[in-house]
């Protein structure tokens, strides 16, 4: 009777070893967290394009904070989701996402409701908006722990000993679900702040996040407590040393404890490893995957993405609430797409090669960006800016799958939750970079430099990432499948002429 469940499983290759329904637990956990993530990052563009109007500096200055720590917190992130257990790490995440979301819609109401404070009480207006980024920014450095538990640890831990398929299905649903967030949560924000106000968006923003931590938590413990793989790496990782201590600790194996060269070495050493990110960062860079990484990243260093820039750009040029949301909508549902075609492709050109006509693609479509620069009228410019960026997510979000797929694959296991946190940390950066320019560049009618700047980057990274399959392939294109198809294209009519 013990056999039967076994067999069967042995008869159905293709169904996953746990209940489904756990699975199904996973999913709704991770729709609850991702929905009030991008409610907060639809919105806050507009929030801060409301309190200073006819400028992007407060816009800027929040995404400069909120990238800012991702970078310099993000490896040091990564380290503590490796050393600690799962259920310190998603009693961390949850609370501390949802309450720094409550604080900062909090605070974003009251500086809507007295729209006079900037002038009337300069110290409390900057305090609110000291405490609205500090809590905007702690939220997103608990996502990023969220993220890096849920998509770079428990799903690979999840698929192993599964069916072959199901590591690419998990991330296609789990991506699927991001974006669907980020189709549905704007369009809501969107009407609120259209039809209501904006004040009763950053209100519904609060009570939110107040109430759904509990099932949030409630749907993780169940996955974690009903799938036996993911309590017994709990235990194993727990107790091995880090990726960070044990480089350090053959650093110093490395040396003669003798001399006293040795000795001062140690101790600079020593002091570096004390450094959060040093250690992490060169873990980081020892992986093949590298150069994939920092491609994936420098797409970050863009304005072109209905982020707080870009939105509070098209409100600026006249475009509703409502209209940018159902525009990220749109967006968003492109990027869907894309999860539903990837694991296609995948499976007949190779994650490699799928990476490679991915970024490709996106480089294309966002050439109608470019041309909206010479639009003289500014909503049809602006409306070739939406369509444009909508249509590139096909390919970004395909990139971002083949990438973290490699990631997956190729980081060996102890390496995973760290070099997950240094990735993070370095699109953060590129993202602050993004934001800097925002600072320097903050005229919403000079939004087209940094249009031409994104687009750079974009096409360095699909450079970039063209080199790196060079050099695992030795060739980028099957000439010699050309020439055979050519010629089979041909035969027909030479047999043809003959006859």
């Amino acid at each position: 009777m013990m056999r039967e469940p076994l067999l069967d499983r042995e008869s159905d290759p293709q169904q996953p070893s746990f209940p489904p329904l756990l699975t199904r637990y996973l999913y709704s956990g991770h729709f609850l967290a991702r929905w009030g993530a991008r409610m907060w990052e639809f919105s806050v563009g507009l929030y801060m394009i409301s309190i200073w109007p006819d400028s992007l500096l407060l816009a800027a200055v929040y995404g400069v904070v909120e990238s800012g720590s991702i970078f310099l917190l993000g490896p040091t992130i990564g380290e503590w989701v490796d050393k600690l257990s799962y259920v310190k790490v998603l009693q961390l995440w949850l609370i501390t996402q949802n309450f720094s979301f409550v604080v900062a819609g909090a605070t974003v109401f009251g500086m809507l409701a007295y729209p006079d404070l900037k002038s009337t009480n300069s110290g409390l207006f900057i305090m609110l908006i000291i405490v609205t980024n500090v809590s905007g920014a702690m939220g997103m450095l608990s996502t990023l722990a969220g993220t890096i538990l849920i998509e770079r640890e428990w799903v690979v831990v999840m698929s192993e000993g599964q069916p072959p398929g199901l590591l690419t299905q998990m991330n296609s649903v789990i991506r699927r679900i991001d974006l669907i967030c980020k189709l549905f949560a704007p369009v809501v924000s969107g009407f609120i702040i259209s039809f209501v106000s904006l004040r009763v968006s950053a209100m519904t923003l609060a009570v939110l996040n107040t109430t759904c931590v509990w099932l949030e938590y409630w749907f993780f413990m169940s996955v974690y407590k009903g799938i036996p793989a993911l309590v017994e790496r709990n235990l194993r990782r727990t107790s091995r040393p880090s990726p960070v201590d044990l480089l350090e600790s053959s650093l110093i194996q490395n040396e003669d404890p003798g001399s006293a060269e040795s000795s001062q070495k140690r101790n600079l050493r020593e002091k570096i490893s004390k450094v959060p990110f040093i250690g992490a960062w060169k873990v980081y860079l020892e992986q093949e995957v590298v150069l994939p990484g920092v491609s994936l990243a420098l797409l970050y260093f863009t304005v072109l993405s209905f982020g707080s820039l870009m939105t509070a750009t098209l409100e600026w040029e006249g475009v509703p609430a409502f209209v940018i949301g159902i525009a990220r909508g749109i967006s968003a549902t492109i990027g869907i797409a894309a999860t539903l075609v990837y694991p296609v492709l995948q499976s007949r050109i190779s994650t490699l090669r799928t990476g490679l006509w991915s970024v490709w693609s996106q480089w294309i479509f966002l050439f109608l960006c470019v041309g909206s620069i010479w639009v003289q009228n500014g909503l049809v410019a602006a409306y070739m800016l939406m369509a444009g960026v909508a249509t590139s997510r096909l390919g970004l979000w395909m990139f971002d799958l083949a990438v973290i797929q490699q990631m997956q694959d190729e980081v060996p296991e102890s390496d995973r939750c760290v070099v997950g946190g240094v990735q993070n940390s370095l699109q953060s950066f590129l993202d602050l970079m993004a934001y800097v320019m925002g600072i320097f560049i903050s005229k919403p009618q000079d939004f087209w430099k940094l249009m031409l700047l994104s687009f750079l980057a974009v096409t360095i990274s699909a450079i970039l990432y063209t080199l790196h399959v060079y050099r695992v392939r030795k060739h980028l294109i099957h000439f010699e499948k050309i020439a055979l198809l050519g010629s089979l294209l041909m035969r027909p009519s030479s047999d043809a002429g003959r006859s």
